[in-house]
């Protein structure tokens, strides 16, 4: 296999190696730097040995996640306030070929699901990754983890009821979620309070994520009362030359907000019955840098 051909095979599974590492690492600049590193084994190997690149590409991407995984937590860093993950742009489009698998791709890479992962040991995280969001065969998974299938098949129902167990119950339907979103943009940009405060559900709760260098919220509020109030003193305080785009983050609608032209938060909603059960606020300027070139 030439040089030309190694680097064709591995860009044309770049975009699942790095669906992977995402899923497993919740932030950008660490999943690149995995895929970066499974690139490197990969022009090393030899590879007139392997059968299956994807199969093999895949593996080495989790080891080396799952590595990275243990490293972070292993430093024990405290984070200031609530942790979300860094938002990412998700366009399926073509690549998804239904409906019912677009929606489980765009499920495991939500927020909601990314925080939940967070709580999950390394191991747990990967089979469930594997198994959830590219719907890999225990047997491969096991062959990729070095373990027996048993023991993934009891990692991926613990992993399965622990997700199930904590995230939040939402309306997955596509359509109203981003009916309500233009909805909420329409009611921001135009400084209409009651509008968003007749979105909000009874017990909404909001999630903000400033890692101690922006402004929000250092717990999470619950409430429409908390959040309600929330909402008004950001409008009050305003922000200069502030513009709003809708785009699609994470699997989902969400609006950037701009100040001065640069990113200044991402918000995201969750809905049920009609109304916002969860709210999103992304103010950490080291996860919106990515952001930064959207047109």
């Amino acid at each position: 296999m030439t040089t030309d051909t190694a680097t064709d095979v591995f860009e044309e599974h770049r975009p699942v190696l790095l669906g992977v590492a995402y899923r497993m690492l919740g932030r950008l600049a660490d999943a690149e730097d995995v895929v970066q590193d499974a690139w490197l084994r990969w022009s090393g190997a030899d590879r007139s040995a392997v059968r299956e690149p994807r199969g093999y590409l895949v593996r080495v991407t989790t080891r080396l996640a799952i590595d990275r995984l243990r490293q972070i937590k292993s430093r024990g860093e405290t984070y200031v306030g609530p942790w979300l993950p860094e938002p990412c742009v998700t366009d399926f489009g073509d690549a998804v070929p239904d409906t019912a698998e677009q929606a489980v791709l765009a499920d495991t890479v939500s927020l909601a699901v990314l925080v939940v992962l967070e709580s999950l040991s390394p191991l747990e995280r990967a089979v469930f990754v594997l198994r959830e969001a590219f719907g890999y065969p225990y047997a491969e998974i096991a062959a990729m983890l070095e373990r027996g299938e048993a023991a993934v098949r009891q990692l991926a129902g613990r992993a399965r009821k622990h997700v199930d167990e904590r995230r939040p119950r939402y309306d997955v339907d596509p359509a109203q979620r981003r009916d309500l979103t233009e909805r909420f943009l329409a009611a921001a940009s135009g400084g209409d309070l009651a509008g968003l405060m007749a979105m909000l559900a009874p017990d909404v709760r909001l999630v903000g994520d400033s890692g101690g260098k922006s402004r929000a919220p250092l717990r999470v509020l619950e409430s429409s009362d908390k959040v309600g109030r929330f909402l008004l003193g950001v409008a009050r305080q305003g922000m200069p030359d502030v513009t709003y785009q809708l785009l699609e983050l994470n699997g989902g609608p969400a609006l950037l907000v701009r100040s001065g032209g640069k990113p200044d938060s991402v918000v995201q909603v969750d809905v049920v019955d009609g109304r916002i059960q969860s709210m999103y606020i992304v103010r950490n300027p080291d996860k919106l840098v990515s952001l930064a070139g959207i047109a």
